[in-house]
């Protein structure tokens, strides 16, 4: 068990018992910059290496965390600061930001212009996702706490990284629950069960996790209840563009109606320090996003030599429909992370990809497109995690310096992995691509470019974008009804939606038997799944990786 001598007072809810040090633990200490570097370097290269060979991208923030209190058990002074929780908490931000930022913000974009035969579209679009990279990181940074992603939200995977660093630290019982959990995801995982998505169902919104897991089981059998694919009818696709479209207006009213105050939900908790006191407004930061997104996007742009290809009116369309794909896809991206835990970024920037193909964009174009998108969406998803994972840690708020001073010191931890994930992905791509090891999901792109779009796919999209649309509004933007079952019917994954759904009847009957009073507990044991499952994959993606 870890010695952490720095607790911080905690609100009536929450089990950690650390008072805050004086000072939050420095990124850039020493000691700490030799530990995050270290594992800045090995989560990049994890991160493509199983993407390239098994197409998936391991969360790897328990993996950190695990790391930096075995490290703690060296009896060195030097190696004393890794017992604090909050060291921890860095170390799994910046593995987790290498691991999502070299494999599916890097490679992953990179990957589609060399399947399509343009190596000189290659190093522009580095460039330009390597930035795209680091704003979508920083974008959650400055929207974290807010009326869009609040920290109290959901984040699945943010609370299972706190909840074993936290049982780590402390012990006792909730260690033990946080230990059954543990063993039961790991043994769930070995029998091939989504325990993630089970877990989820014990700590996130219901509503919005039963629409998820309805649209997995319409994706799975869709085939043998209607006699077709839906993704085959482009149905998940409209769906996602109508919510999406709502999602945005939704979030559009929100900005037009924010206000410097707290929540119903913080003044009753007394604990929760609002966006206005350290961080910035929705309004200024999705400001900076739009203004960002475009620079970049010209600056993709001009770089890839599309001006060549396109009349000056085109072109301009390209760079502000480029601009306004990336920031939508990072918004929904994270709006199905902080829910559900999962996020299609995949499927959404396919969307946008159909979307500018009826647009007629030249393939050259299509491929930036694509990757830019692509680029977004991750690394920003990720950052909520281990933002929501911090704001646990430190005490849910209730020390407002404390909590924006450890925020900050998260932000560094990811900008350190995402820059030193830029020079491993530059020098290790050139190899992997010689020797055929491309992300799969490229191929999945380019092949969708080649084909062309095919007859009745925009009334399609649009019919059941309307579909979409309603099932959204209905909802509305606290359950986000819409988006998550789009999420859902875009991802083919039946068994998370029996996982899911069986989470959420065992949820019901556990509250209707024992009440509110075991909700603290529930939550800790599902964070232990949500742990053990994430552990066992990274294992065995590990062992498969080397089998390949």
């Amino acid at each position: 068990m870890n010695t952490s001598s720095s607790a911080i007072p905690t609100p009536p809810d929450a089990t950690s018992t650390e008072v805050p040090p004086p000072q939050h633990p420095s990124t850039f200490s020493p000691a700490n910059l030799l530990l995050l570097s270290a594992l800045s370097v090995f989560g990049a290269i994890i991160g493509i290496e199983l993407l390239v060979k098994l197409g998936v991208t391991p969360n790897t923030a328990i993996i950190g965390a695990l790391v930096a209190m075995i490290c703690a058990r060296v009896p060195l002074r030097a190696f004393a600061q890794y017992r604090s929780i909050h060291v921890q908490n860095l170390a799994q931000s910046a593995i987790s930001a290498a691991t999502f930022g070299a494999a599916n913000s890097l490679l992953l974009p990179i990957g589609i212009p060399f399947l399509m035969g343009r190596a000189d579209l290659v190093m522009p679009m580095f460039i330009g996702v390597s930035l795209a990279m680091l704003l979508d990181g920083y974008m959650l940074y400055r929207m974290f706490d807010t009326k869009i992603f609040p920290a109290t939200g959901t984040w699945p995977q943010g609370v299972a990284a706190a909840e074993a660093i936290k049982a780590g630290d402390v012990g006792g019982r909730q260690a033990r629950v946080l230990g059954a959990g543990l063993g039961i995801g790991m043994l769930g995982s070995w029998f091939g069960i989504p325990m993630s998505a089970f877990g989820t169902a014990f700590i996130g919104n219901i509503w919005a996790l039963t629409m998820l897991g309805l649209g997995f089981l319409l994706r799975g059998y869709s085939m043998p209840l209607f006699g077709f694919a839906v993704e085959k009818a482009y149905i998940p696709h409209g769906m996602m563009i109508g919510a999406g479209i709502v999602a945005l207006l939704q979030i559009v009213r929100m900005v037009w109606r924010d206000r410097p105050v707290r929540s119903a939900a913080d003044v009753a908790a007394e604990v929760h320090v609002p966006a206005a006191a350290g961080t910035p407004s929705i309004r200024r930061s999705l400001r900076f996003g739009g203004v960002a997104y475009i620079g970049l996007a010209t600056l993709v742009a001009f770089g890839a030599g599309l001006y060549a290809d396109m009349s000056p009116g085109m072109l301009i369309l390209f760079i502000v429909y480029a601009a306004f794909a990336a920031f939508v896809h990072e918004l929904i991206v994270g709006i199905a992370a902080m829910h559900s835990g999962w996020f299609p970024a995949f499927a959404v920037a396919l969307i946008t990809l159909l979307i500018g193909m009826l647009i007629g964009f030249p393939p050259a174009a299509l491929v930036v497109l694509c990757g830019f998108s692509a680029a977004t969406g991750p690394a920003f998803a990720d950052m909520g995690y281990d933002l929501r994972a911090g704001f646990i840690l430190r005490g849910h708020g209730s020390n407002p310096a404390f909590e924006l001073a450890g925020r900050r010191q998260q932000l560094m931890a990811a900008m350190l992995a995402f820059v030193i994930a830029i020079p491993v992905v530059y020098f290790a791509h050139s190899s992997f691509f010689a020797n055929g090891q491309v992300p799969p999901v490229a191929a999945v792109y380019v092949s969708t470019i080649k084909a062309g779009v095919a007859p009745g796919v925009l009334h399609s999209l649009m019919l059941w974008a309307i579909a979409g649309a309603a099932l959204q509004f209905i909802g509305g933007p606290k359950r986000q009804l819409g988006v998550l079952f789009s999420t859902g019917l875009l991802i083919a994954n039946p068994a998370a939606g029996w996982a899911v759904l069986i989470g959420i009847a065992l949820r019901f009957a556990i509250e209707r038997t024992a009440g509110e009073r075991v909700r603290n507990t529930m939550e800790v044991f599902a964070a232990g799944i949500i742990a053990g499952d994430a552990i066992f994959s990274f294992g065995s993606s590990l062992i498969r990786s080397r089998t390949h």
